[in-house]
This record gives structure tokens, sequence and C-alpha cells, in this order.
């Protein structure tokens, strides 16, 4: 199969086919196993330039550590305080001056449709690091690499996906790359924070979907429990936050009642909804989900970088 993601934009994971997904979990195996030296002539003398209008830390410096390995540079913007966007630069201006200076741009902002409207700017690959309430695609990407290597398989998995599941955007990606496959979801959330209903539109008749209130309905027949945050900031109420926080907690009693080798997994970060005593069990997956967030960055960096892989 040619290289589809060549010199392109990864703005939506509604762009994938699932065969663009197998060629993208292929490839982050393939670059997993190339030498130092093969994997540092990938990027050799590029630079990815990063704008991330709001806060980061693991897909920032996962994409920073992904271009270092393939030999690369990065530069960027991850305070505003630092930019002429304190002077009320604009978003379209800061993309034209980054564009100059890059080979391939990661854009974070919390305007819906902002990685799209960049792309129509932009003479160099943006890659969509979270837009608004929308999508986080190569979050979404990594969260599925990772149920692949922990799970040896997507397609037959029960998912229950918990939590935010209204304003977080990774869950909104993820679902529609889980679409791709045969799979069970259960989406466990308060009534005021269900999976906004044009989604759930647009996904029937492509996969199995059931909403629960209650995570006690889900344990005993999940494979993988995609826990999120509660997205606080995202609330137009405050006090509408205040009523949903903590709804929801993975401790080692609610584990017990799950499968004995059911994955956990959290796109991170977290506040209360895992327990830190969770972190040492063999269920607990979500800092290797993180690790896997660099070598798959790597590898879609590596393709939209050069038209073919080595090896």
């Amino acid at each position: 199969m040619p290289n589809p993601f060549f010199d392109k934009d990864i703005v939506s994971i509604k762009d994938f086919t699932k065969d663009d997904l197998e060629y993208v979990f292929e490839s982050t195996d393939t670059i997993s196993r190339l030498k130092h030296s093969e994997r540092g002539e990938l990027g050799k003398g590029r630079t990815l330039g990063y704008i991330f209008y709001e806060p980061s830390t693991r897909t920032r410096m996962s994409f920073e550590a992904a271009m270092a390995s393939l030999g690369g540079s990065s530069i960027g913007i991850a305070d505003l305080k630092s930019s002429s966007v304190e002077k009320g630069e604009s978003l379209a201006d800061t993309i034209r001056i980054i564009d100059l200076y890059s080979d391939v741009i990661v854009l974070r902002h919390p305007m819906d449709g902002s990685s799209r409207f960049a792309a129509e700017l932009s003479q160099n690959p943006i890659i969509n690091a979270g837009s608004g309430s929308e999508e986080h695609p190569t979050q979404a990407l990594l969260d599925m690499y990772t149920m692949l290597k922990e799970k040896g398989r997507i397609g037959g998995l029960s998912i229950a996906i918990v939590g935010d599941l209204k304003y977080g955007r990774t869950v909104y990606s993820l679902l529609y790359g889980l679409a791709n496959y045969d799979v069970d979801v259960h989406l466990v959330s308060p009534p005021t924070l269900q999976v906004r209903k044009e989604s759930i539109y647009e996904l029937q008749g492509r996969m199995k979907i059931k909403e629960h209130s209650e995570l006690d309905e889900v344990l005993a027949e999940a494979d993988v429990i995609y826990v999120t945050r509660i997205q606080r900031e995202r609330f137009p109420d405050p006090q509408e936050y205040e009523k949903v926080k903590g709804t929801y907690t993975i401790d080692e009693k609610m584990l017990a009642k799950a499968k004995p080798d059911v994955a956990v997994m959290h796109p991170l970060p977290r506040l209360d909804e895992i327990s830190h005593a969770i972190d040492h069990t063999k269920n607990a997956i979500y800092f290797k989900q993180a690790s896997y967030g660099k070598e798959l960055r790597a590898a879609l960096l590596a393709l939209m970088l050069n038209e073919s892989l080595p090896g």
C-alpha cells in the first residue's frame, strides 16, 4: 500500500479508513524496530513547529521526543505569554509565521474548527492536537494502538468509556476510530455529560453502543475501561461541574468486580477518577499508553515527511 500520509494533514480521525489505521499501526511497529541510526535519518534536517493555545504535557512532549528520535528538531509556542499572541496576533498570522520555519505543524486550540482552518492556510502539513471540544485524532490513534498491543486485537473487544463524554474530545475521536471495527461500546456518564446526540446519530449503524449512568452495569463484561477526566475548563457554569466531579472512581474495590485481565486506560491527566492504588496493578496501562504515544507519533511524523519507510 502506498504511503497515504506523505505531506498530508491529520485533522480528523473521520478521514481515516480501516486500511489507513492498520497502515499507521504497522508503520509504528516498523519504526519501533529500526536501529537508532536508521530511525535518526527519517527526520534529519527537518523541523517540527508546535503551537499550544491550551496546556499540554504528554501531547507536546511526546511530539518533541518523537521528532528528536527521528533526528529532527522542534520549535514552538507552549506559553502564549511569551509569544505575540499575547499582543493580539491572530491565529491566521501565527500559523503563517510558523509555517515559514517548520516542515510540519502541531496545533492545539480551544476553538472548534481551528485545525481545519489552519490546514487551509498552511503550506506544510497540520496535525490537530486538540480542536475545542471536537477531536484529538492522534490521541485516538495511540489509544487504539495501545488496545492492539495490550489486548492483541481491537475487533471483538468490549470497551467501556467512562466520565465526561460531552466535552471530552478524546472520546469523539476514539468513537469515530472504533467505528471501523466490530466492537461493543458502553458509554458511562452522568446524564448531563452524555455523548452529544448528533455524534450518536452519526455512529448508529456503524457500531454497537449502549449508554449507562452506573459503572457497575458494565464492569463484569468490559475488556477495556477507558476513563476520562471531567473537563472542568469546558463547563460554562462552575456549579454544574461541582455537581458531577468525582462521580466515578476506579479503585481496588471497583477493579475487583471487573475481569481479571481488564485493561484500565486514561488519556491523562487524571484527577480523582483513578485511585493511585491501581497504578502498580497489571491492569493499569495508562502510563504504557503515554509511552506508545511517542512511538505512534514518531511513525506519523515519519510518514508525513517521507514517501516511504525503510524495512
